[in-house]
């Protein structure tokens, strides 16, 4: 039986005839135009019209809960007065210092929270303002817990001070009680008017404050439980019943990892009008800053190779996990998605409710991780891309979830030198370590805990217990081994890197033997590259932890790859109009080991933004696409004039030369126009001596009329690596070599590198590279275009 979701996340959306007067209205109010939310994640969303709930089948049930609910709110209402109370949200401080938000846990303990995460140093103070009515009394209540009490720990790593006015309550927060409850900070006399207000973290060790009360009514006690505890917060913030208006799009995305932003740039780029929700300020989920995990398995097999397109260009080129914050190039892959105009991006907003209308999604509402407020965003069709499957789950999704014994969630962590010798705390209250055997490897994917927990129930659980083993593993390397004497935790992810929760279940469900045996399907549409991979906890290291372990080992089985998933594993049986894409696919627990890493999620977001625009375009859902529509969504997979460049590539009748070989035998110069382009083999490129500048020409017998070329380059068997960063395409003007205006490049990131110019007639072409990795030049094939006399066939651009 479907687990029935919790009251904070369905409740409000029950009540749209009842309207109630609050204090501190939103500015976002019925007197104000309606806008369209824009792009910038850092940028508050602008005024929008409120409208009412059309009615629904949600949850009617659920009665008992909508009336404690509503006689809280009203009790609430009668009682207090917006002088009488005042509720500070931490995540709303104006200035959150090096306090992190953390909303990972919100629907499990009702509101995101600010995370003091230093790494054993205390971080910069929060701080924000409010103004008092009166001078009185004022009785403080601070929202936190103890975290390590869960495990009945020694100590209080997550002791924090509350300042006002620059002075420090007598009370020491974070220090008792392991559940998030209202800890009294006392009472005492403040003055009328503004006071500033902030958080002063102690230890630097994961403090964490929810928000905090200041009132002068000295019987109130904040309640602790939803739905008072909801009705509580929307009532003091102003924040109304009815969400707002975010507008209606032709399909909604719901999670902004790898998965969720191609499918929001293919189904753009194919004239659908997308919202895409991210509950983070930036864009690329585990692949992005915050969790640092590397792209794995491969994109653009044949016969589909412009499958992963998207994907690329998304890519930093750079590889490997727990790398400096650069290497996932957070920036590309916003500017990547900012650049579509059929795109609206709603950073910073989790979605976590939905309407219902005849068995079918109606909108999502979601709500602003920093200010609460909540927005209603309405679409035809929608697509689940948060990984923990949460739209899905909460419409009434079939969905499977493996428990006990699911893979994990790693919280990585980087160690660097500091060439200085370095010091760290004693952590008495982390896991004990001493004496136990550690894998050699700090902070990568194997630290990984949760095999056997509910990840939600538990997900803040799970989160702490990662960080307890990273602090306890560095306390007894440093303190009780003496190693690492000059070494620090330069960075860890307070963010979860997550492998697998629920899966929702669509009109074919992959598994192990359709890998195995190669089953092929009809609508095989995403290539899988990388081996059924799936995680237990490693039993090396796991006495005196067992059934908590945090160190695991992966459980390879191979397969004949690559193998193509089809497209009934990306939309569900149940819900007409729901896609998914990413680790929440039809997939059973030891497919999921396969089809899980990025690159391959990538694709599947590319294949639903494509079928989307046919459901668009036929007026037809995603079953549809399968039954009636396959053919076109094969066609959309091959385009044949994917580049749109009107000739022939003329290169493979040119005669090349180079600057000089690695090895001429294994990497010879013929095979950058050979007319082969398989990327996963290494023997069709050519590398050069390991000197710059390097160089490629190609020399014709009679003049060719070029406009377009194209450079494959830096390519490892298959994964995307570093590309030559500098060089300049230059032609033959008879006495010497001269640039072609606007073909050279510096700083280049593309491995498939592309350009148009005007056309340049030629009869030798030279690729003259100045800056390169490791000053080796490596090219897989230089393309060039040579403009049709008028009257002769077209011949497409195909690759």
């Amino acid at each position: 039986m479907r687990k029935i979701p919790r009251p904070p996340i369905m409740i409000i959306g029950m009540v749209p005839a009842i309207s109630l007067s609050l204090p501190f209205r939103s500015s976002l109010g019925n007197d104000t135009p309606q806008s369209s939310l824009h792009h910038d994640g850092l940028h508050q969303p602008g005024s929008l019209m409120m409208k009412n709930l059309k009615s629904c089948r949600r949850l009617c049930f659920r009665l008992p809960a909508l009336f404690l609910f509503l006689m809280a709110w009203i009790l609430l209402s009668a009682s207090q007065s917006p002088a009488q109370t005042v509720l500070l949200e931490t995540e709303a401080f104006t200035d959150r210092g090096g306090w992190a938000l953390d909303q990972q846990f919100m629907d499990q303990m009702g509101s995101p929270f600010l995370l003091a995460h230093g790494l054993g140093i205390p971080v910069q103070d929060a701080a924000t303002t409010t103004v008092l009515d009166q001078a009185a009394v004022w009785h403080v209540w601070v929202r936190t817990r103890d975290w390590v009490e869960t495990w009945g720990a020694p100590g209080d790593p997550g002791r924090f001070q509350v300042l006002l006015n620059g002075s420090p309550l007598p009370t020491t927060f974070g220090a008792e009680g392991a559940a998030w409850h209202w800890q009294s900070g006392g009472s005492l006399n403040l003055s009328a008017g503004e006071i500033s207000v902030a958080l002063h973290d102690v230890t630097g060790f994961e403090g964490r404050c929810d928000a905090i009360v200041l009132t002068r009514d000295a019987g109130l006690t904040p309640p602790n439980a939803d739905p008072e505890m909801l009705a509580f917060r929307r009532g003091l913030l102003g924040i109304p019943a009815e969400p707002q208006n975010a507008g209606t799009y032709d399909l909604v995305i719901i999670g902004g990892g790898t998965a969720g932003s191609c499918a929001a740039v293919a189904a753009a780029r194919n004239g659908v009008r997308v919202a895409l929700v991210q509950d983070r300020p930036i864009l690329g989920g585990n692949n992005s800053s915050e969790v640092r995990v590397g792209l794995g398995g491969e994109i653009q097999f044949e016969p589909y190779p412009r499958i992963g397109d998207i994907l690329h260009e998304l890519d930093s080129g750079l590889g490997g996990n727990a790398a400096p914050a650069s290497h996932y190039n957070d920036d590309k892959k916003m500017a990547v998605v900012l650049a579509e105009e059929n795109i609206t991006l709603l950073l910073n907003h989790r979605a976590n409710e939905v309407e219902m209308d005849a068995g079918r999604i109606s909108a999502v509402i979601a709500q602003d991780t920093r200010t609460g407020e909540r927005h209603r965003v309405s679409g035809r069709w929608f697509a689940d891309c948060t990984g923990d499957a949460t739209i899905g789950y909460l419409a009434g999704a079939d969905h499977e979830m493996t428990l006990p014994a699911h893979m994990g969630r790693s919280n990585l962590w980087r160690v660097v030198n500091t060439g200085q010798p370095t010091t760290f705390p004693e952590c008495p209250w982390a896991l004990n370590l001493e004496g136990k055997p550690l894998p050699s490897g700090l902070g990568q994917w194997f630290w990984e805990s949760g095999f056997d927990h509910d990840p939600f129930e538990k997900a803040e659980y799970i989160r702490d217990w990662n960080l307890r083993a990273m602090y306890g593993a560095w306390d007894s390397l440093k303190n009780d081994r003496g190693q690492y004497a000059t070494h620090i935790i330069e960075w860890a992810a307070y963010v979860a890197g997550k492998r697998e929760s629920r899966r929702l279940l669509g009109d074919l469900i992959l598994t192990e033997d359709d890998l195995l045996n190669s089953v092929a399907y009809l609508d095989g549409s995403v290539p899988t590259s990388w081996s059924i991979d799936v995680h237990i906890p490693d039993d090396r290291y796991d006495e005196g932890f067992e059934g908590d372990a945090f160190i695991s080992v992966a459980l390879f089985t191979q397969y004949p790859r690559p193998y193509w998933v089809p497209y009934r594993c990306f939309y569900s049986r149940n819900i007409p109009n729901l896609f998914m894409a990413g680790r929440n696919i039809s997939v059973t627990h030891q497919a999921l080991g396969t089809v899980r890493v990025m690159r391959t999620t990538g694709m599947m977001g590319e294949i639903v933004g494509m079928a989307a625009s046919l459901c668009l375009k036929n007026d037809c859902d995603p079953r549809a696409v399968y039954t009636d529509y396959l053919d076109e969504l094969k066609k959309l997979m091959d385009p044949p004039n994917f580049w749109d460049v009107p000739g022939y590539n003329c290169a493979p009748q040119a005669r090349v030369d180079v600057s000089g070989y690695l090895d001429a035998e294994v990497y010879p110069a013929h095979n950058v126009n050979d007319g082969h382009r398989d990327t996963h083999d290494n023997t069709q490129r050519w590398v050069s001596d390991p000197s710059v500048p390097g160089w490629v020409t190609l020399e014709w017998d009679s003049p060719r009329a070029l406009h377009a070329a194209r450079i494959l380059t830096g390519y490892n068997n298959g994964s995307v690596t570093d590309a030559i960063r500098d060089f300049r395409l230059q032609y033959w003007n008879g006495r010497d070599w001269q640039d072609i205006p606007g073909a050279s490049v510096t700083a280049n990131t593309q491995t498939d590198w592309r350009v148009r110019f005007d056309p340049t007639t030629t009869t030798a072409i030279r690729l003259y590279v100045t800056a390169t990795p490791g000053n080796y030049t490596r090219i897989w094939e230089i393309e060039t275009y040579q403009k049709l006399e008028s009257g002769a066939e077209v011949c497409w651009a195909l690759y």
